[in-house]
């Protein structure tokens, strides 16, 4: 049977934990979609992980900026194209052993994937699928949904000192 996970806080180490579960699956054969939410591919798991031939990641291909800073119409051209990658991973997961959605609560959060949907294909997925999720703030609904939650508090970071985010490091 597989389990979903949610890696959640306000601390740094979400995705890479999730990136670890992945890397960890492949290195025993199974095979891995990976799709990333209001995110951008300048990141530096992303070529590793595309090098792995169990490991599909899906592109980011459009990029809106900080949600933020969106207006009406980039919102909603936000909001239907990250639906739309929320679908194709979701098709995509039928035939793979684990499905990594990397910052899917703040996508849910803000509106850009239904909440309605992320529900449905937690109830509907294949047994033995390993959905991995992350993001700070998820919902009541999807953490009751959730087989094993990991709070990564912040403690500290050196962003707070004004230190921007380093490449290879944070990015």
């Amino acid at each position: 049977m597989g389990y979903v996970h949610i890696y959640c806080g306000d601390g740094k180490g979400k995705t890479s934990a999730a990136v670890g579960m992945v890397i960890r699956a492949a290195g025993r054969g199974k095979k891995i979609v990976v799709a990333r939410f209001l995110k951008t591919d300048d990141s530096g798991e992303v070529e590793v992980l595309k090098s792995i031939p169990q490991i599909t990641v899906l592109p980011c291909e459009r990029v809106f900026g900080f949600v933020s800073a969106m207006d009406e119409q980039t919102r909603k051209e936000a909001a239907a194209y990250n639906q739309e990658l929320f679908e194709k991973a979701v098709s995509l997961a039928k035939t793979a052993d684990m499905v990594m959605l990397d910052e899917i609560m703040a996508a849910v959060n803000y509106g850009m994937v239904s909440e309605k949907r992320v529900e449905e294909f937690l109830r509907d997925r294949p047994g033995a699928l390993e959905v991995v999720m992350t993001g700070r703030d998820p919902s009541k609904l999807l953490l009751s949904m959730a087989d094993c939650v990991s709070e990564i508090k912040k403690v500290r970071h050196p962003y707070d000192r004004g230190i921007p985010a380093r490449k290879g490091i944070e990015y």
